[in-house]
């Protein structure tokens, strides 16, 4: 599927979300036989991504013992999402892709960051609606930024895309109402699933990125932004398919949380205007542009790591996007970089 075909399909789905529109579908129907059958098969493997173990509790604050924030308040940072927001698969806090983000943030904004992670393992993007009330609904500060991971559940259980993208986009338009920033990590490219077989491989990964680019208009309508996670682990997992994946073979590993918060702390400092000033300007040598926002998120789909945020507010082919490749940070937790004891002691393990 081209550029341009990926454009009309993402503009279809996020305008049948906004206007009430039914679902869409992400496969033909001739398909639908040996679909089911390869995501039974699928599902037994992997677990659909609701498989069993304690996610760590990495609530708390970083980077207290390292920057002083001149008397500062700590920025205040929460995850929202599914299992990969909330960092199932690993088993220390610290290897959490909140917790590494916390503390990259930390250190480029040479401030404490304090942690809140309210994703549930296994949510599809019809329980935003609910995560959304749990930050705002209990009278304490409007978090600094908000960064949302979803997506993946609502392919492998079938959501409607116009739904999917409806529920997101709520979501986004409440915390960004409420003065939160947010970045969204679209969905991942479910095709780099190392049980997932042919055809099946195929079509997920057409399905995933077709509603990345749909969560991506929907986000950027709103105020947001986003960073396409994609096929973000896809050649890592092919080299070191037992490093970059945990023990249930769907879940990222600690090395492959790190890699995904590698490039979605960037886009989170730049929302926080943490970011140099030369870095927001578009970089023509990596094919960073304006463009119409439909193509800017079928741009953004097709290759991981890619931010797209609202820059013009029309054009003649509809809103425009900014569309940045930008160089991704290392985020691996420095020792002191840990939850408080508090947090800690509530998660029931010392790390």
């Amino acid at each position: 599927m081209t550029s341009m075909s990926r454009a009309r399909v993402a503009r279809r789905i996020a305008a049948g979300a906004a206007y009430g529109g039914g679902g869409i579908g992400l496969v033909g129907a001739a398909a639908v036989g040996v679909v089911l059958a390869e995501v039974r098969m699928a599902r037994t493997a992997v677990g659909n991504g609701s498989g069993g173990g304690r996610v760590p509790t990495a609530d708390g604050r970083y980077g207290d013992d390292g920057y002083g924030g001149a008397g500062e308040p700590p920025l205040r940072l929460t995850m929202l999402g599914d299992s990969t927001a909330a960092g199932q698969g690993v088993h220390r806090a610290a290897q959490t892709p909140g917790a590494l983000l916390a503390s990259g943030l930390a250190a480029v904004a040479e401030r404490p960051v304090e942690l809140t992670n309210v994703a549930m393992p296994g949510a599809q993007s019809d329980d935003l609606d609910r995560q959304v009330a749990l930050v705002l609904g209990t009278g304490a500060a409007v978090p600094d930024v908000c960064v949302i991971m979803i997506g993946a559940n609502d392919v492998t259980r079938r959501m409607p895309p116009t739904r999917s993208v409806r529920h997101l986009s709520a979501a986004v338009r409440r915390l960004r109402t409420a003065g939160a920033e947010v970045v969204v990590g679209t969905c991942p490219d479910l095709g780099t699933i190392e049980p997932v077989r042919q055809p099946l491989r195929w079509l997920a990964r057409r399905a995933s990125r077709q509603l990345a680019a749909a969560q991506t208009i929907g986000t950027v309508e709103q105020g947001g932004r986003t960073v396409s996670l994609g096929d973000l682990l896809g050649p890592e997992f092919a080299a070191n398919p037992r490093e970059l994946f945990g023990p249930d073979n769907y879940h990222p590993s600690a090395e492959g949380y790190a890699t995904a918060a590698m490039a979605v702390l960037p886009t989170v400092c730049a929302a926080l205007g943490l970011w140099p000033a030369d870095e927001e300007r578009p970089d023509v040598t990596r094919r960073e542009g304006f463009l119409p926002v439909a193509r800017a998120a079928a741009e953004a789909a097709a290759e991981a790591g890619t931010e797209v945020t609202a820059a013009m507010p029309t054009g003649p082919r509809g809103p425009w996007a900014l569309l940045k490749r930008r160089r991704r940070q290392q985020v691996e937790p420095l020792p002191s970089d840990q939850p408080s004891e508090e947090a800690r002691t509530r998660a029931g393990t010392t790390d």
